[in-house]
């Protein structure tokens, strides 16, 4: 019963073929969105993540200096 004509398939032939054709479309465009986070995704998150890595360390080391240059011992409870 099947014929060239799409319209004259049986309609379980129809949403079967539409189906399958979905599904590959979704593997080819999945492969390309796992192609797209690798090759730029990833390697943009790896150096900002290490750029903010680097920045925070300047900074805690900045706030440890700052730590280092305050008076030692509790603070003076007469001067309230």
């Amino acid at each position: 019963m099947s014929s060239s004509d799409p319209k004259n398939r049986p309609f379980e032939e129809r949403v079967n073929n539409a189906v399958h054709e979905a599904a590959n479309r979704l593997d080819r465009e999945s492969e390309k969105l796992i192609a797209y986070l690798n090759d730029e995704v990833v390697p943009a998150i790896r150096e900002h993540s290490s750029r903010g890595l680097r920045i925070a360390s300047e900074k805690l080391a900045q706030f440890a200096e700052f730590m280092d240059q305050q008076p030692k011992g509790p603070p003076d409870e007469t001067k309230r």
